[in-house]
């Protein structure tokens, strides 16, 4: 596996446990539909959330965070009706942005709710 494939791996390991230590429950990592990709789905207090994680090794060129584009956005928007449809979910629907900074084997998350709008549901 290529060295970025084992950072995006270790980012995406590295946000599941910062979600489950703050009380989420992930539903799902790597959920796929056609195109569509929502690295992980989970659930928190009746909040459905879909979240991007973006794993780097330096902020030299930006936050991780700076790296979700407006495609982006829009594909997890798509992501998240076509998830919500086909598991019949009715709960309340929140895009967050996990950012990790991966230095020294050392990680530092910053988790970013509610990271970006949509004017979906």
């Amino acid at each position: 596996m290529a060295d970025h494939n084992e950072l995006g791996k270790k980012g995406e390991e590295q946000a599941c446990a910062f979600l489950e230590e703050n009380g989420y429950t992930i539903l799902e990592k790597n959920w796929h539909a056609s195109y569509l990709e929502v690295d992980i789905i989970a659930l928190k207090d009746n909040i459905l959330v879909f979240a991007e994680v973006k794993t780097r090794t330096s902020s030299f060129f930006g936050e991780p965070e700076a790296f979700v584009t407006k495609q982006k956005q829009k594909n997890l928007l798509a992501a998240a009706d076509k998830y919500v449809r086909l598991h019949h979910r009715n709960e309340e629907i929140r895009f967050d942005i996990l950012s990790v900074l991966v230095r020294n084997n050392q990680c530092h998350v910053n988790h970013i709710p509610d990271a970006f709008k949509s004017s979906w549901r």
